[in-house]
Formats: C-alpha cells, structure tokens, sequence
C-alpha cells in the first residue's frame, strides 16, 4: 500500500510516470524538460509554492551586477529588508522557480573555463526554493530528501549531506540543529559530514544577509562504498547536487553577526547536473540539453563526431570547440531574447566576446562555414535573434581571417624565444574588436606569450588618453597639431585641404542599421617631431594627412573617430588611427605606424561604426536637449558649452538659478516626445547670409565658415529658411559641423543624471541616450522603493533604540547611493530631499531614546548611591553614547559627585565612561582616571580632565573597578 501511494503521488507530479534513475540504463530516461516540471510542479502542488517565471538575465535596478547570476538575485529586497511592504515582493511566502542565469564577466566568471572541462557553463539554469520568514530547517532538508529520493528515485546510499561545523572566531557553533533534521530523515550518520566557513557558510557581500547551509551531494560510482572522504574534494566522482541556504543572520558593518528577525530559505540546484545525474551520464554535455546542438554542430561542420574528450586526449582542441560553442550559442539565444545584444560596454561587451569566441572556434577549429552559428538556434526562434547572430558573426568573420593572417605574419618575423609584441596585440585588440583572451587563447595553442607588461602599458596610455591627458612623461601629443611653419610649408607646396565630406556618406540598411561606407584615400603628408615628413618607420608615431576622410576630426564639441586605415592590397597590415584633429583644413590622423608609411601610399579607411554611431545619437541627444531646455526655462537661456562623447553628453547654459525638479522632468519630457515622434534629422549646407535669417537661431558670427552646415529636427531646412517663417521657433535648429542621427527614434531615451552650477548664472547638465538612460531609470525606481521602505518603517517610530541606530545607517547608506548612482537627476534630488528628513528623524528619535534611558538608568543609579562623593558601578547600556549620557545625568543630579561607569557588552568588550566633579580639580583628572582604568583591561581611553571614555577586554573588568576605586581614593584623601 505505502508503494502504491507514493507511485500515485508521483503521478500527480509528472505527466509521464518517472522511468529512470541511476541505478538503471539509459532507455527512457526522463528529458529535461521533465525534471524542471517535475521539480516546479512537487513544491507547487504538494508544498504549496508559489510558481514564478525566471526574472530577465538582465539585473533590474542593480548597477553592480553584469547578468543575473544566481536564483536569489531577484528577491535581494526582501533579504535586505528594503522591499516595499505594499509591492507584490512583499507578499511572498513559498515561492519556487527555474532562474536563467548567466556567469560571465564580472565577479562569477566562468567563460574562460568554458570548454576545458564538461561542466562549466556561462548560461544555466537554477532550480530554486524559497522561504521567505515561513519554513525553515526542517521543512526544507525534508521537502528536499523527498524529492531527491522519492520523486526522483535517486538511491539514498549514493547521496551526501554536510552541515556548517561552526566557528570559533565568529562565536558560532556548529549547525547541530540542522544535523539532527537529516539523521532524523534516515540519512546514515556517516554520510552525514560538518564542514567549515569556507564550505558550508554562504553571505550575500560583505555585509547584509547570510547563515550557515547544507549541501547535497552525489556520488556517481555508487557501489555500496563509502565515498565520505571525497566530498568537497574536487572529485568528478562526488559532486554537489543542492545547496540550501539558512539565511539567520545579518552581517553588520563592523564585522559582526547579528540574528535576522526572521528566517528565510534560499535553495539552488542547477538543472544540467541534475539531468546528468538522472540520466546517468557523467558529463552535462552528454544530457539532452545539450546533444541536440552537438549533433547540429556535426552536422553543419562535417568535421570527426564529439567524443567528449578533454585535456591532452582532445587532439586539436575539436572537443573543446564542440562544448565551447554548444553552450556559448544557448547564452547568446538567452541573452538577445532578454534585450541584450553584442555591443562595447558592460553585459554587451561581454556578449560580444561570448559570440566571437564562438565564432573563432567555429571557423579555426571546427573548420565550418560561416553562418554555422545562426543556423544552430532552431527556426521556432524568432528570426530577429539568428538576425543578430548573423550579423555579428558575419562581421567579426572578415576580422578572423584578417586577425589570423595578422598573427601567422608575426609569428613568422619573430625571434624563437621572444614574446608577441604588444603592438600588434593592441592593433587586434583595438581595431578589429579581437578580446584578449581570445588573443591569448590563439598564441597559447602556438605556445607563445604576449608581452603583458607592454600590453597594459598601451592600454594605460590609451585609457589616459580618452580620459584627456596625455601618458606619463609626455607633454601633450604633437603629432596632430601643426604648427604655423608646416601650414605655410603645406600651402606652398599647394598641398590641398583634406575632404571630409565622406564623413556623412551614411545611410539606413533595409533593417534600420545604420551603414557606414569605406573611404579610400591617399596619404599626402606625414608630420612627426613638429616637421613634415614623407616617410615614418615602423613603431613610430605620427600624423597622417589625406587628400579625403570619412573620420570626424574633434570640433564642435563632439569627440573625434577612431578606427584603423589599411595599405591598399595590404589587408593584413591595420593601422590604428587614435585620434582626429583638425588644423587649417588639413585632418590630421593619429596613428602608429606597424610598417614604414610613404607620402604617395594608397590606404582605405575603416572608422568604428559603434563609437560614431554612439557620439552620432549623442550629438543629436544634445540639439534636442538644447531645444528641451529653451522650451522649459525659456528662450533667454543660452548655450554656453557641450561635449559629446560615445558615453554621455555634457551642456552648459546660463540660468537664474538652479533647475528645479519639476523643470528637469518637463526637458525629460518633451526630449522623449520628439524620440517617440521618430522625427526626421535635416541637415543641409547653405549660404551664411541665408543661414543669418533663420528666426531663434543663436548669434551667427564671423567664426563659422561659408556656406554654413544647419541641423534642423523633423522641419526641412527648406522651411526654415523661407522668409518670415516661424519654424525654427518650434524645433531644434542649428549650425553645427557634427555627425548625427538620420532619426531621433534611434536615440530610444535620454536621462539627465547630472545637474549643478558651475559658477553662478552657468549650470552643466550631463545626460545618457538608449540603453545606459534605460538602465539609470531602473536604478532610479529601485532606489525609490528602498527609500519608501526606509520610510514606512521609519514610521512605526520603534522603542528600540538599536533598531533606530540601524535606520540611521541604512538612512546613511541610501544616502551614498542615492548620490552615486547613475539614476535620473530630478529623481535623485527628490530622494535626497526625503533622505535628509528621514535622516533627521532617525537621529532626533536615537537621540531622544538614549536620552529617556540615560534618565530612567541615573535615576536607578542615585537611588542606589545616595549622596555618595565617588560613585563607581556597572550598569547594561547598548553604546558609549548611552553610557555617556548616563554618567553626564548622575553628576547634574549630583554636583559633587564623581562618576566612573563601566558596561560589558556581548562582544566581550567593555565599555567605560566617567566625570570628575568640578571640585575635585585639578588634582582629580578624569582623562587619567579613565586610562588608569582601561589600561587594566587592556585598553585605550582619553578625554579631559572633567569627562573621559574608553574600552578595555571584559577579562580585566573586576580588576578594573578595583582600580577605579584606589585610583579616586588616592586622589581625593590629597
């Protein structure tokens, strides 16, 4: 009957009867499709569960974090405390879910590991149950054990358990409790094992919530043997399955652990080695996760079958490839259907090295053909996310191929035992978008190094140089600033101005991508130490000038192209242009010579379509924030200054006074207005006589050149200039030479995140466009909900006067967030404003609570020293401000009384606090007093002569207050 009641109880959970586990074969061995549904479906229908769909693997609201990488990353609020109480957050209990996870980059990186073994993975899935102050030990190791060993059928005597050990530095013993719950469960005393903080001990940071765990783990050989000694040992043989967290404590600033009001379970399992095990398999590769995708790989490269080998047995590294890009493929299909794409900073920058590692191992090692990658994703996927793997892996094809040649050309031209130079590395690095892992991985199969030191010294310089300032040791670069004798020499030798009209030779792709089309160009000069050149040799850097460019030199506030230009025929040979300026109509390019450059040399021009594409939507951003700002604060403000950059944009203005937060949101506004309306970008070259006509346009002076280019948003520049036309007055209009968006749709959004005065009547904006303003206003809204939080319970007005101390420093830590964090600035200065209040309460409530106790403790005091000229006692008191107070009430009830107060605290520390009658001055000192005191417990004091306070070790303490006595009685029978 017991067996036929649990088969039934299985059955509720699984739509097919559960047919495999490791004691059997590998026929009909449950997919996993079945384990995640038979893993959500036991804690929601027979625990009562509370079914959640996987949060995006972008974090929401957490700037720190890359990707979601772990099951709890959405529920940190209510692990902080910081969660609204009247949010749908608050009202969970029981909740169980499947997380998409994600860890490369940042702090849990796993991407360079990926391939190398047969269980690493950038993207996983995490199986996860929680408690949120509902269950606890017991609930959850038996829900656990039941569904390990009952619903999965995996053999009791194959699984682990540890348990926290305990530790003595921290004043914790060891997690009996949770000890005695497995052994209770059957689980055998010797499979039953305690380990110490490292193991079994989990914390969010630094500080916040953490607590003592327990894990599950699974021996694979089984056999009846005893495998106790493996555990935690590393052995591919024992491998942990579960991890569950009791979160009942919360570590403080200070270091020390203080227990949570309530309790709460976090639990994970990761679903591919879970499938390993129940399909008896010993690598997650070999689980139908994953074989569906190797044998696609096979079948698209034609090349030898995976054999799952790794190390020296995986000649020629196919092994390795097959898992590399087997699982690089899931992450990229995961991340694009979440909203992240391969891009140049933060989780795209990642992405990007994600698809072009993939990309590398797909075409160097497997030999496939391009597109191998894209044709892995199945056709149920929308065709927008194999678009974008298309694209990129188109692009970085050519890169591949051209980077290859690059690096066997070196090679060959290299001394045997010699590093590859760094040069070449940053020319990879930076030109044709190679990681440098990827780099370092290509020249480790070669067995060759990089020269790291030189490398990072490049990397230093071109960092410092983006920062603006030149590299250490050098004045300010020279190479793209001619000086008056070389203008002249250039015209005398009637040298022609560069044409940079290519610059705007840009266009919409059928799909709305922006398309940037080469230049091929001649060089006419070269400029190095101050002095034309016709000729640089390789290694030096110089000033290259073009008869024609498409790089936008720096002017008008917009930062200057980078990219790399190639010799014609030449494609293995990049060039790296750093930097654009212009001087007297000649464009100067700032490049590094990897091979000697000629006057008369043919050379095509590739500029980075990402980083023009950005200061081209940022430049735009600041036009219509210009507008914006006139719109709101009124036609009299002027622009007094901006730079654009691929980051973010800065303008300058004058105004009467600092702009209000109702102002910022209405410039947010009516930016966003104009985004949504996709307006077209007009540009065209006319006259400056014509240009002067145009209605609310700033002052058209002498400076700008003739004809003049005018920028008019959503209104043809024919429009504007028609006589008497009051167009200009309702858009943005005005001269400017920079590169620009063709629609301001692509600029998506726009967030000020910055908003000061410089000087008085000038005040600086600083704004983000697209995915960073996205991410600033989730920051934003998260940072609100704390705060509303802080509120609520700030409240309640508690008598617990650590408790307000705690609101205090949270108060205090909100603060410093609120401050720092890349957030919409109307938001910040509205938060701000609350924080101080909050911050004011919270100190006049500690205040007013540690006055009422100081009170009610001198009153308890003089009652039991009674006219006494020394009164010298212990008494309970949670601070040294307390302590303080008290000691300050007991001499102003008492004038003639001296005062010495010691107070043990839980720590084992002692706290001290005295005060010297007035009377007793200047013999009596009460700084020397309470040194005398503490010296005896091995601790500090000082002070003045009338009050002193200090600490000792509680091991000293009744010798203390024997000193205390001696020391008074000493002075005062003088």
């Amino acid at each position: 009957m017991a067996a036929a009641g649990r088969l039934r109880r299985r059955l509720l959970l699984l739509a097919v009867p559960w047919r495999c586990s490791p004691r059997r074969g590998a026929a009909g061995c449950p997919p996993a499709g079945q384990v995640r549904a038979a893993f959500l479906r036991f804690f929601e229908e027979r625990h009562g569960h509370r079914r959640l769909p996987s949060a995006p693997v972008r974090p929401r609201g957490d700037p720190r974090l890359l990707f979601v990488n772990a099951g709890m990353n959405q529920f940190k609020p209510i692990f902080l405390g910081t969660v609204h109480p009247r949010s749908e957050l608050a009202q969970h209990r029981r909740v169980v879910n499947s997380q998409k996870c994600v860890r490369a980059g940042g702090k849990h990186n796993d991407l360079e590991d990926v391939g190398r073994d047969t269980y690493h993975h950038t993207f996983f899935e995490m199986l996860g149950n929680w408690s949120f102050g509902d269950y606890f030990k017991e609930e959850a190791c038996s829900m656990a054990w039941e569904l390990l060993t009952e619903v999965y059928e995996i053999p009791k005597d194959r699984l682990y358990v540890t348990y926290f050990a305990g530790d003595s530095s921290l004043g914790l013993s060891a997690d009996e409790e949770c000890r005695d719950v497995w052994l209770c469960l059957g689980v055998p005393a010797s499979h039953v094992l305690p380990f110490p903080l490292k193991d079994n001990f989990w914390e969010m940071g630094d500080t916040g919530p953490c607590g003592p765990c327990t894990e599950i783990h699974y021996d694979h050989m089984g056999g009846g043997r005893n495998a106790a000694a493996l555990v935690n040992q590393g052995s591919p043989d024992v491998v942990e399955i579960w991890n569950l967290v009791f979160m009942q404590y919360s570590r403080e600033v200070e270091g020390n652990l203080l227990p949570l009001p309530q309790h709460h379970v976090d639990t994970g399992m990761g679903l591919e080695r879970l499938v390993t095990v129940l399909q008896n398999k010993r690598s997650n590769y070999d689980t139908d996760l994953f074989t569906p995708i190797l044998d696609a790989i096979h079948k698209g490269c034609g090349g030898p079958r995976y054999q799952g080998l790794v190390g020296d047995a995986d000649v020629g590294h196919v092994n390795m490839a097959y898992r590399v890009v087997a699982d690089h493929v899931r992450a990229l299909c995961v991340c694009i259907t979440d909203g992240i794409y391969p891009g140049f900073s933060g989780a795209e920058l990642v992405l990007r090295r994600i698809l072009r590692r993939a990309v590398r191992f797909c075409s160097e090692v497997l030999h496939a053909p391009p597109g191998l990658l894209a044709s892995l994703v199945p056709t149920v996927v929308e065709v927008l996310i194999m678009d974008v793997i298309n694209e990129n892996e188109a692009a970085f094809q050519s890169s591949l191929e051209r980077g290859r040649r690059i690096i066997e050309r070196t090679v060959q031209q290299m001394e045997p035992s010699t590093n590859f130079p760094a040069e070449v590395a940053w020319s990879l690095y930076g030109n044709l978008g190679f990681p440098l892992d990827l780099i370092d991985l290509i020249l480790e199969e070669k067995g060759i190094s990089l020269d790291s030191a030189a490398f990072n010294e490049l990397a230093l310089e071109d960092a410092k140089r983006k920062a603006g300032g030149p590299p250490a040791g050098q004045l300010e670069d020279t190479n793209t600033r001619l000086d008056v004798h070389s203008l002249a020499q250039l015209r005398s030798n009637n040298v022609p101005a560069t044409d940079d009209s290519p610059k705007y030779a840009y266009t919409l792709g059928q799909h709305g991508q922006y398309e940037f089309s080469p230049c091929q160009a001649t060089v006419l000069m070269l400029y190095r130490d101050q002095s034309l050149q016709k000729e640089v040799g390789a290694g030096q850097r110089c000033g290259v000038i073009l008869d024609r460019t498409n790089f936008y030199a720096e002017q008008g506030g917009q930062a200057s192209d980078q990219g790399y230009m190639i010799h014609l025929g030449q494609q293995d040979i990049l060039f790296p242009v750093e930097s654009v300026r212009l001087c007297g109509g000649y464009v100067i390019h700032e490049v590094t010579a990897v091979e000697t450059l000629r006057a008369g040399d043919q050379v095509q021009l590739f500029v980075d379509e990402a980083q023009r594409l950005a200061c081209m939507t940022n430049h735009t951003a600041t036009h219509l924030l210009n507008f914006a700002l006139r719109r709101i604060l009124g036609d009299n403000t002027e622009q007094r200054g901006s730079h654009v950059t691929a980051e973010w944009l800065r303008f300058d203005f004058d105004t009467k006074g600092p702009v209000t937060v109702e102002q910022l949101q209405q410039v947010e506004q009516v930016v966003q207005d104009v985004i949504k309306r996709n307006e077209v970008v007009h540009t065209a070259e006319v006259p400056l006589m014509l240009a002067r006509r145009v209605q609310g346009l700033r002052a058209v002076d002498e400076g700008y050149p003739d004809p003049v280019r005018i920028v008019s948003l959503g209104v043809p520049v024919e429009s504007v200039l028609t006589c008497n036309s009051e167009a200009a007055m309702q858009t943005s209009v005005e001269l400017c030479c920079g590169t620009h968006l063709l629609q301001t749709g692509a600029m998506e959004d726009l967030a000020i995140i910055s908003e000061r005065q410089l000087v008085k009547g000038i005040s600086r904006v600083i704004a983000v466009t697209g995915r960073q303003a996205k991410q600033a206003r989730e920051a934003g809204q998260c940072l609100a909900m704390e705060v509303d939080s802080v509120s609520l319970r700030m409240k309640k007005r508690s008598t617990s006067i650590p408790e307000m101390q705690n609101l205090s420093k949270e108060v205090g830590q909100l603060t410093k967030m609120v401050a720092s964090t890349p957030m919409p600035q109307w938001q910040r200065k509205e938060l701000q404003t609350i924080l101080r209040v909050l911050q004011r309460t919270a100190n006049t409530a500690v205040k007013k609570l540690e006055m009422q106790q100081a009170e009610e403790k001198a009153q308890s005091m003089l009652a039991k020293h009674c006219n006494q000229p020394v009164i010298i006692d212990t008494v309970p008191a949670d601070s040294l401000s307390i302590l303080m107070k008290v000691v300050n009430q007991l001499c102003d009830k008492s004038p003639g009384t001296s005062v010495m107060l010691l107070s043990p605290q839980a720590s084992g520390e002692v706290l001290c606090a005295c005060q010297v009658s007035k009377n007793c001055l200047p013999e009596f000192s009460a700084a020397d007093w309470a040194v005398a005191v503490c010296t005896q417990m091995e601790g500090k004091a000082g002070g003045s002569p009338v009050v002193a306070k200090g600490s000792g070790n509680a091991k000293g303490m009744q010798g203390a207050l024997t000193t205390a006595l001696e020391f008074a009685q000493s002075k005062l029978l003088k």
